[in-house]
């Protein structure tokens, strides 16, 4: 009986650090079939938005548009950033079952990794903001221009990378799942602090500078800008920042976790 070795020089590493549409296939078919990612990411926007419906001053003018308008781009960041970070956080199962480790026994690099994480979660997150859009439109309530229509969901699902980070962050350091448990309540309170739910002009001054320091409400801006036609500096500076800050927690806990193998 004759062994035959194989010399590690001439092993062929997988181009793009293993990244691959097959996968990516996979890992979106993975959470489809996940009826609590459905009902996060069809059905919980949309029924948000309804549940605000009828309500006094929906046709008040706001930005080019009307209040409507500007409640229903608000849900959708707001659906957006839930299955974002949803899906971000898949990692933390992953990790607990093992796969994650198996994963690291192939050739596929931890930043291809990451990519195709952040790639399922901005997909989970545009289906949340078609999602909603639709509800909208079949409403009949919301009133902005059509460039609007457009510009919006696009400038809202680049938001959501912010959210995306956040969850893959949470993933690595919360065990199982465990993650969604603190995502879930923790979202729906920085939404409300950030200006998503309600308008910040309806809290108090220290509410107010509160809320220009959580993550929520930059990207709560930038969401409705094209719509309100106002950004200020400072609310740049925070989506930014927030979303440096997730990005650099998820590589460091990445890094860490890796290094165990």
């Amino acid at each position: 009986m004759t062994t035959q070795t194989i010399d590690p020089s001439t092993r062929r590493v997988p181009p793009m650090g293993g990244f691959n549409l097959t996968v990516l296939g996979i890992e979106l078919k993975r959470m489809l079939r996940n009826r609590r990612t459905i009902v996060f990411t069809l059905v919980l926007p949309a029924a948000l938005l309804l549940s605000f419906g009828g309500q006094k001053g929906w046709n008040d003018k706001a930005g080019s548009g009307n209040v409507a308008a500007y409640i229903l781009i608000s849900m959708a960041l707001y659906g957006a950033a839930l299955t974002s970070a949803a899906g971000g956080s898949m990692v933390a199962l992953e990790r607990s079952l093992g796969w994650s480790r198996q994963l690291r026994l192939t050739p596929l690099n931890p930043v291809a990794y990451i990519v195709m994480k952040a790639l399922v979660a901005l997909f989970m997150g545009a289906l949340a903001i078609t999602a909603v859009n639709i509800v909208g439109l079949l409403q009949g309530k919301a009133v902005m221009p059509t460039h609007v229509w457009i510009v919006a969901p696009f400038v809202t699902l680049v938001c959501t990378l912010t959210f995306a980070a956040l969850g893959v962050f949470i993933g690595y350091v919360v065990p199982g799942e465990n993650a969604m448990q603190i995502l879930g309540p923790g979202l729906a309170l920085l939404s409300f602090l950030g200006g998503v739910f309600i308008p910040l002009d309806q809290y108090s001054d220290v509410v107010r500078h509160v809320a220009y320091w959580t993550p929520m409400y930059g990207v709560s801006e930038i969401a409705r800008s094209p719509l309100t036609h106002d950004l200020p500096w400072f609310a740049l500076v925070n989506a930014i920042g927030w979303f440096a800050i997730f990005v650099a927690g998820a590589a460091w806990r990445m890094s860490k976790d890796t290094a165990r193998v």
